[in-house]
């Protein structure tokens, strides 16, 4: 009976798993699989899963805008946000965590709010800002935008993961002979390595598909991938294998990336769960 009880828990566990797995990959599929359609195939219904398929919808797509040009765009504005937040966001997580300020709980309350703001509220003060300083379709005033929302990110999470490590490690440093610095990038960065590539890939993910703002900030030099995309879809009609296939540019290379960082994910997001 127990064994029974344990099989049946085996199955209903796994088939649960495949269950999620296919209902968050399908999507993805269905779209790289589309990317290789015709435009006959597209538009048979019920949909053709078997078909011949073709890469001239990845052709047009990439001979039809300078689809490498957005893509660097889009590669230079989320990895450069990134950087950018992770730098002056975990020194400020460092000292809030670490340093007796007066009213450091209300900060770190008023920085978590600062995630909860719909960016749409922000949007015409942003577009004034980078108005102002002639930061208009610029990488530079896509990244600034971007670090906005990020770094309240990063302090919010790279505090509570500084936090869960003993402040002891460091006084014993600077005991030794280190300054505050020397202990924080030779004994502390090392033990956030995890924590950092984990926020680092939300970070990425957050700047690579963020669309409001690439829309209201850019207009031709400096527009990034999820903006093209829609360029797309005109007026005349709606060339869905050329949606597709830059869909399909923009999703695989995130995708590659968490595949490879996974095990950093893991370790990062479970950092400090567990305490001895």
């Amino acid at each position: 009976m127990e064994s029974e009880r344990s099989t049946l828990y085996w199955v209903v566990f796994y088939s649960v798993i495949v269950v999620t797995v296919i209902f968050f990959f399908f999507p993805v599929v269905y779209l790289f699989m589309t990317s290789l359609k015709s435009r006959l195939d597209i538009y048979v219904m019920p949909p053709k899963f078997f078909f011949v398929p073709t890469v001239q919808a990845w052709i047009d797509a990439f001979t039809k805008k300078p689809l490498f040009h957005y893509f660097f765009n889009s590669i230079i504005v989320s990895f450069g946000s990134t950087v950018v937040s992770l730098v002056f966001g975990t020194l400020a997580a460092y000292a809030l965590a670490r340093f007796k300020i007066k009213g450091s709980k209300d900060i770190s309350f008023f920085i978590l709010s600062m995630r909860m703001f719909p960016p749409i509220a922000a949007a015409i003060p942003i577009f004034l800002w980078m108005s102002k300083f002639n930061l208009l379709d610029t990488r530079f005033g896509l990244i600034c935008a971007y670090t906005v929302f990020n770094l309240a990110f990063v302090v919010w999470m790279m505090r509570e993961f500084i936090m869960a490590i003993p402040e002891e490690l460091e006084e014993a440093a600077m005991v030794d002979g280190l300054t505050r610095m020397q202990a924080f990038r030779k004994i502390l960065l090392p033990l956030l390595k995890p924590s950092l590539v984990a926020v680092a890939i939300f970070c990425i993910i957050f700047s690579w598909s963020e669309f409001l703002f690439a829309f209201l900030l850019t207009q031709t030099e400096a527009k990034t991938m999820p903006v093209v995309i829609c360029e797309f879809i005109t007026w005349r009609e709606v060339t869905w294998e050329q949606v597709s296939a830059a869909g399909s540019a923009l999703i695989f290379p995130v995708l590659a990336f968490s595949f490879f960082v996974q095990k950093y994910l893991v370790r990062g997001l479970s950092f400090g769960a567990v305490k001895e």
